[in-house]
């Protein structure tokens, strides 16, 4: 089955296409990821409703629209949204859903890192604890819609390590590892972090029901 997926970072769809060809190894539905950009992009829209759930279900609404729109068979159109973000223990959670936008509106990876590492600096061990979020908000025909939420939690570094990953990874230490999101290789992180933990539960889901 096909999935349009309602983004247009790359990252994200080659992580989405990852977790779900090992699902797909083990057993499960066979889908193949389409980043918006592939059609033409995503629509703006702005990510208002102060919530992971909120803010996902608006842009895959806002990405169906545009294909319901197109030639694409309503019968067989299925989109994924995240939304998904960081929240640290010692800024009351925050950026959480503005994690995209922490260092201003152009929402910069870059800028948002370096924000981070500053704001954290002069934080004691022991108090610099984190999670990442990612909700999943599914639609498919017939009004379906499967909402998949799941969180990874661990310990922010003093600065930033490893060249992989995107984001706020290379300054996140999942609890039970000694090296960041970024420095693990994309074969364990798309096994352990939140993005990866809810992509999989999501193509359990999809291996009983996506024929719905």
């Amino acid at each position: 089955m096909k999935i349009y997926l309602a983004s247009g970072n790359a990252h994200k769809v080659q992580e989405f296409q990852a977790i779900a060809d090992r699902a797909r190894a083990e057993g499960g539905v066979a889908v193949e990821f389409v980043s918006a950009k592939a059609v033409g992009g995503m629509p703006e829209v702005v990510e208002d409703t102060g919530t992971f759930v909120g803010n996902a279900r608006k842009k895959a609404v806002a990405l169906r629209a545009k294909l319901e729109a197109s030639p694409v068979s309503k019968d067989t159109l299925w989109v994924l949204a995240d939304d998904s973000g960081i929240c640290v223990d010692a800024l009351g959670g925050t950026p959480g859903v503005e994690s995209a936008y922490f260092a201003g509106p152009e929402g910069n990876p870059a800028a948002n890192l370096r924000k981070l590492v500053e704001v954290m600096r002069g934080v004691p061990d022991g108090k610099r604890g984190a999670h990442f979020v990612c909700v999943l908000v599914l639609l498919g025909p017939g009004g379906v819609e499967q909402v998949v939420e799941e969180r990874v939690y661990g310990t922010l570094l003093v600065e930033p390590r490893g060249g992989a990953g995107f984001g706020y990874d290379p300054l996140f230490v999942p609890v039970g590892e000694k090296e960041s999101l970024a420095e693990l290789g994309e074969a364990l992180k798309n096994q352990i972090s939140h993005r990866a933990r809810a992509a999989g539960r999501l193509m359990g889901w999809l291996g009983a029901n996506g024929s719905v």
